[in-house]
């Protein structure tokens, strides 16, 4: 198989469910509070699954709900197989997942593997001594003879990544907030006792994992300095490019070789449970030459990166990535995010600000009809930009340590607007979040009563897209086309369509260099160009698809 051809036939019978499919980010503590804590929980997800369901997506993908201090809002684990209280229970997990799959939605749930937080078992025992049973589960080291750090890693949340223990006289290893030390992954029963935590969740029935930073593993045993990065590339994936973390290459503390073997641990276990699967989260120097290499073979299912999430938004910028990723990914799948819940909301990062149901029908669409999976995030459906907060209401320590040149990542994880009245509907508390006024207009029960809502045409598109198999499974070829067009046809079988988005504020046309005959598709109700000939004209934020004859 290659990077831009795909082994499945017209017919698909035998296709994984989660290839060409749309999983539907679930961010627990936004999403409703049904006991009024003013935090959302498991039970609220149940109650919002016919909504769910009715986008058209695939599965839900849910963000940690493990038993946790919230250092880190769930991803700092205590106890990776028990539900935390302030979620609900276990008995409200297995629930969920009976009613998530009568409705036919697959459960994908959130895996933190590489760190746990400061109060899991395992630490509490690991920095009593350097002679206990769980004495090497953690990475530890000495102080150099001044008594500094054992070399120069960063945290991604600020300053050093190494943080003194007094009770055992060293340092240990914490690639984000000191309260989430980093396990020894390079110990023997470390890994065998996380794939056992895995285990755990398969046997309750759960369709797969998404693995937060799994590139972050294991770390050099050499304890090497990473070498400094210059000025001209400090470019940040998934953190700001002001953070000394840029200042660097992480060449030595993340994205290991001995990662590889374990990715192959993983699938073993993985493949004893037929129909789940993984999907990987990747951030490393060369985040698409990581996902070829962790998706090859029996490795992950899935990988992203972060490629999509950043500030580039041009039409060259995308043909340019997606290409790159083709031609590095000879034989693994793809999986595409352009939101999430680490960073600013797609319509604010790429509609400068301010974004419209337009824009928003248009960014699902596009990133939809890309080859491979899609992440959508919660709230993409409805048109939300990202929530100004002022300083005082922020939640997030990575904020709080950046402000005010970084917000952090508290404006896109406010909560789902549903309904009018005193906090949208998503609580009858305070919420842990403020509503922005701008999203109270945003509300779910107000777009469902107007067919012309970001809501709505999110839906349609959704469900159109259900029978389209050449946009699900289908290869991609991009079409040259100048600024602001993006163009590329996809290919399955004897079907070809057609793919064109204007992802300008203003209208253009253009001369479409594909050869046979076009005829439009407008089983979704978006696209908005009009054919003269191989001219198509696209108003704003125009889409275009057509049956290539």
């Amino acid at each position: 198989m290659t990077g831009c051809l795909t082994p499945w036939g017209p017919a698909m019978t035998d296709t994984p469910w989660w290839r060409g499919a749309v999983i539907y980010q679930i961010y627990p503590r936004s999403f409703l509070d049904t006991d009024g804590d003013g935090v959302g929980d498991l039970p609220g997800i149940i109650e919002r699954l016919d909504y769910v369901a009715g986008l058209g997506v695939d599965a839900i993908w849910i963000a940690p709900f493990f038993r946790s201090p919230m250092a880190d809002f769930g991803y700092d684990i205590a106890d990776p197989c028990d539900v935390d209280p302030l979620f609900g229970t276990l008995d409200d997990f297995d629930r969920l997942l009976r009613e998530a799959h009568a409705r036919g939605l697959k459960v994908m749930i959130d895996q933190v593997l590489s760190h746990t937080s400061d109060e899991h078992a395992w630490f509490r025992e690991s920095r009593q001594s350097r002679d206990n049973a769980k004495a090497d589960w953690y990475v530890w080291a000495d102080a150099k003879e001044d008594g500094t750090p054992p070399n120069n890693w960063l945290s991604i949340f600020g300053g050093s990544a190494w943080q003194w223990e007094p009770r055992r006289g060293q340092y240990y290893l914490h690639n984000f907030l000191a309260a989430q030390p980093d396990l020894n992954f390079h110990h023997p029963e470390v890994r065998a006792a996380v794939l056992d935590n895995l285990r755990f969740w398969l046997e309750r029935g759960v369709d797969g994992f998404r693995l937060d930073s799994i590139n972050f593993c294991f770390h050099d045993a050499a304890l090497r300095d990473n070498p400094p990065k210059p000025k001209a590339e400090r470019t940040g994936r998934g953190f700001s490019a002001d953070n000394p973390y840029a200042f660097q290459y992480h060449w030595y503390n993340n994205t290991q070789p001995e990662n590889l073997a374990f990715l192959e641990d993983l699938r073993a276990l993985m493949d004893r449970y037929p129909g789940s699967a993984t999907l990987g989260e990747i951030s490393s120097e060369d985040s698409l030459a990581t996902m070829a290499e962790y998706t090859s073979g029996r490795r992950l299912h899935m990988g992203y990166s972060f490629e999509l999430l950043t500030d580039d938004f041009s039409a060259a910028y995308i043909r340019d990535t997606v290409r790159a990723q083709e031609a590095k990914m000879s034989e693994g799948w793809p999986c595409w995010a352009i939101s999430n819940h680490d960073v600013e909301r797609v319509l604010s990062r790429w509609g400068n600000g301010h974004g419209s149901a337009a824009m928003a029908n248009q960014l699902t669409a596009l990133v939809c009809s890309l080859r491979g999976s899609v992440c959508v995030y919660q709230g993409e459906e409805l048109g939300l930009t990202e929530a100004e907060l002022p300083y005082e209401a922020l939640r997030d320590p990575y904020g709080i340590a950046f402000w005010p040149e970084f917000k952090g990542r508290d404006g896109c994880r406010t909560p789902m607007p549903w309904s009018e009245g005193d906090h949208a509907g998503f609580s009858s508390a305070t919420p842990w979040l403020p509503v922005p006024p701008e999203h109270r207009v945003l509300d779910v029960a107000r777009q469902q009563l107007d067919p012309a809502s970001a809501l709505n045409g999110y839906r349609r598109f959704m469900h159109w897209r259900r029978a389209q198999p050449a946009l699900r499974l289908g290869s991609i070829r991009f079409l040259d086309t100048a600024e602001p067009v993006l163009a590329f046809v996809r290919e399955l079988g004897e079907e070809r369509v057609l793919v064109a988005f204007n992802l300008s504020a203003g209208a253009v046309e253009c001369v479409l260099p594909v050869a046979g005959t076009l005829l439009p598709l407008d089983g979704h109700g978006l696209v908005t160009g009009a054919l003269d000939g191989a001219t198509l004209r696209l108003p704003a934020h125009g889409s275009f698809y057509a049956r290539v004859g």
